[in-house]
């Protein structure tokens, strides 16, 4: 099941609005003849991909899966029905599907004879599929609010400037969390101040991930800006009443306090196929995802460094007293060259 959900996330970036999905098959007595991983919407589920690798081998064997085996046909058939085909005789997942309109696969592997098994791996293969659970869960993308600071909390000095906090070491990794995700979204201080691009580069078969930039007042985002070449597609959120300079594509939003409104901004987003967010800047911008309730993962890069002032990663949120602080969960703690990549997660609050 490890090795499945290693290869469940080979998908991450490239399956939306699919989940991300790995399938080992062993033979009969045990020992692994194939394996595969959704690798694209529309293409060849895993299960199909690892009983193709595996042959007649798999008739008599079992077949170890990171999410309940679907069971119904789309723009692929049955993956329930495949693995009966196959003569599987025994299938072990990870999550069971909450999907409506594909679940029902163990029932019908069972109704076959074939015994089923729930839950080994459970936590960590659903931690992999957290985007496209969030999504069925909850109708909205799954958000990961990334940034980078100093071990004093800082993520520019006094003057504003900001290159580079942390390392290029880091500065790559970010680049592997934009390729992981369906789209990268920054407000208008950040493109005012940094004029970011925002593309996945140095990623091999990277899906370029939407770039959203959201532009209140329509005046952040000005011709000729990086975000606005063919490197990834753009789309700019600006408030009904606004009137953009440039011919990028536009969506108009409802005002909110201090911006707009990001529920409905998340709707717009999941109605295109977005499952999963990266949501990259500035403080204002994400402390009005935290005021939303709609952060679900924390990625911070912490470089060994002190500024004693300057603007602080996080503005706002909604938080004004110590009882409110929201409380999270650290998953991971990583040395990313010199600086330290911290993980931490939320639990998902259904609305």
């Amino acid at each position: 099941m490890r090795r499945a959900i290693t290869l469940a996330a080979r998908g991450l970036g490239s399956t939306s609005p699919n989940p991300v999905v790995g399938c080992v098959v062993l033979d009969a007595s045990g020992e692994p003849v194939g394996e595969g991983w959704h690798q694209r919407a529309g293409g060849p589920h895993a299960e199909v991909h690892a009983l193709r690798a595996a042959g007649d081998r798999a008739r008599g064997g079992t077949a170890v899966v990171t999410l309940e085996p679907c069971n119904h046909t789309g723009r692929t058939g049955p993956c329930a029905q495949a693995l009966i085909d196959a003569g599987i005789a025994r299938v072990v997942y990870a999550v069971g599907d909450p999907n409506p309109t594909a679940t029902g696969g163990a029932r019908t592997l069972r109704a076959a004879r074939i015994p089923v098994e729930q839950g080994l791996l459970a936590t960590e293969a659903a931690e992999g599929n957290a985007a496209w659970l969030t999504s069925v869960r909850l109708g909205r993308p799954h958000v990961t609010w990334k940034y980078a600071a100093t071990l004093d909390g800082r993520i520019a000095a006094a003057d504003g400037t900001s290159r580079w906090i942390t390392s290029a070491d880091s500065r790559a990794d970010v680049h592997r969390l934009r390729a992981e995700c369906d789209a990268v979204v920054v407000g208008s201080g950040t493109q005012r101040t940094d004029d970011p691009h925002l593309a996945a580069r140095g990623i091999d078969g990277a899906v370029q991930p939407l770039r959203v930039v959201v532009d209140t007042n329509a005046t952040a985002v000005t011709p000729g800006a990086r975000v606005l070449d063919d490197a990834a597609p753009t789309l700019i959120a600006v408030a009904d009443d606004a009137t953009p300079t440039h011919d990028a594509e536009t969506v108009r939003l409802p005002r909110a306090e201090g911006g707009l409104d990001i529920q409905t901004l998340l709707d717009v987003l999941h109605a295109r196929g977005v499952r999963s967010v990266l949501l990259e800047g500035g403080p204002t911008l994400a402390g009005a995802f935290v005021a939303a309730g709609a952060v679900d993962r924390v990625v911070g890069y912490l470089a060994p460094v002190l500024l004693g002032a300057g603007p602080a990663a996080l503005t706002g949120g909604g938080i004004t007293t110590i009882t409110e602080a929201l409380r999270l969960d650290v998953s991971e703690t990583v040395r990313i060259g010199p600086d330290l990549r911290i993980t931490a997660t939320l639990v998902a609050k259904e609305h």
